[in-house]
């Protein structure tokens, strides 16, 4: 297979929302059987087509970064954490539906990413919060995805959901609510599918190309990456 253009982008979240289950079933289109505890990071990969059906189409690697670990203010923990951090173009926040401290920590491990990026973002860290108003300017791309909504009781989904839509509009991000034991979440054509592809064709667009739709100066850069069929690489 020809070597093609790569961008990465960050998955993060509490511990068990289920990050891993999310990234194999967006790489692998499969259900993860026996789903474990990441300890570092894993890396995975999608094949995404950009901008498919139009004369621009092209074929890029999307890397996932499932970081694991604790959301504790630890600065060993945090320190662990920041080698994964560089050149980032997209950031996931996942977070488990029925569990709403894991939606809450979803600005911690934000700011933490954010904060590493060598780009200034906007984002204005006070006391360990960060201010709402500033994600407006920040340029990475972000999306929000909420788990295990097959868990939720059809009593308490609509007020659950519109908890949720509001926390996607303080990251000024999409969100996509889903099952990951069920690929038909997913499904092509589906809305969230739509957004899946809206986002990553987002998140190469600001790595790759300008506003007005010119290539950058010097990219793509065709640096190796890995060939063949999808890989997985866990750094411990």
């Amino acid at each position: 297979m020809a070597s093609l253009d790569r961008v990465k982008v960050l998955v993060l979240g509490d511990s068990g929302v289920g990050k891993s289950s999310l990234v194999h079933l967006l790489c692998q289109n499969q259900v993860l059987g026996n789903p474990s505890w990441t300890v570092g990071c894993s890396v995975d990969v999608r094949v995404h087509d950009y901008k498919e059906g139009t004369p621009e189409e092209k074929t890029f690697y999307i890397e996932l970064w499932d970081v694991g670990g604790s959301v504790g203010s630890a600065s060993s923990v945090k320190s662990t954490r920041a080698v994964f951090y560089n050149s980032v173009n997209g950031i996931i926040l996942v977070h488990d539906l029925t569990n709403k401290k894991s939606s809450q920590n979803l600005s911690r491990w934000s700011v933490e990413a954010l904060n590493r990026d060598m780009v200034p973002t906007g984002v204005l860290v006070t006391n360990g919060d960060y201010d709402r108003e500033q994600f407006a300017d920040n340029q990475i791309p972000l999306l929000v995805i909420g788990t295990k909504l097959d868990q939720i009781h059809e009593t308490k989904r609509h007020e659950v959901l519109t908890r949720t839509a509001f926390l996607a509009e303080d990251f000024n991000a999409e969100e996509i609510n889903l099952d990951c034991t069920n690929p038909r979440y997913l499904a092509a054509g589906s809305s969230n599918a739509v957004k899946l592809s809206r986002f990553f064709d987002k998140v190469i667009e600001k790595r790759y190309f300008l506003r007005d739709g010119n290539q950058m100066p010097g990219f793509p850069d065709r640096k190796r990456f890995l060939g063949g069929t999808f890989k997985s690489l866990h750094y411990d």
